[in-house]
């Protein structure tokens, strides 16, 4: 039997497949069975996959063929510090989701990281270096203790502006620089 957290994540996973399909109006599939397939100690099984097998089995989100370089997780929890955030703080379970994402990460990927916390919303965050290709209004800056700085939004206010999803579809087909 499946526990209710397990649900509650893959529940959020196709939340997202939808959300990314309405604004892109293409097909985003869940990542059967997700758990780092090709990512960290499974690196090595890209040796032995083709493209769109490794591809089938990045992160959380299948993207359409063409979107060759999308990684992307999703995480559903009930409560997260906010506060640490504005006090500097390392937030570990942030890092553990920073580190599941890069775990899958390849050369000129865009790594997202969707989060949702209940009655909170939900956030975005990616590496520092995309942020330049974006128009953010609102959002932070995370300084992780291993993975670089971060940039955290809240998505209705970033999918709202169409420079934003236009970068993100952009990166995603033809790699980052």
């Amino acid at each position: 039997m499946t526990s209710k957290s397990k649900n509650k994540g893959k529940g959020f996973e196709r939340d997202v497949c939808k959300i990314l399909g309405k604004i892109y109006g293409d097909n985003f599939e869940r990542v059967p069975h997700s758990g780092a397939f090709v990512g960290g100690v499974n690196a090595a099984r890209k040796s032995t996959l083709t493209e769109n097998q490794i591809k089938a089995f990045k992160g959380d989100i299948i993207p359409p063929d063409h979107w060759k370089h999308f990684n992307c997780e999703c995480k559903n929890y009930k409560d997260f510090p906010f506060h640490h955030l504005l006090q500097n703080k390392a937030i570990p379970l942030l890092e553990s989701w920073l580190e599941q994402t890069l775990d899958a990460h390849d050369n000129r990927d865009i790594d997202l990281l969707f989060m949702k916390f209940d009655r909170k919303g939900i956030y975005l965050a990616f590496p520092k270096r995309h942020k330049t290709k974006f128009f953010l209004d609102r959002h932070i800056t995370y300084q992780s203790e291993n993975h670089g700085h971060w940039t955290i939004t809240f998505w209705e206010d970033f999918k709202a502006t169409k420079i934003n999803t236009d970068a993100i579809e952009t990166m995603a087909t033809k790699g980052t620089d």
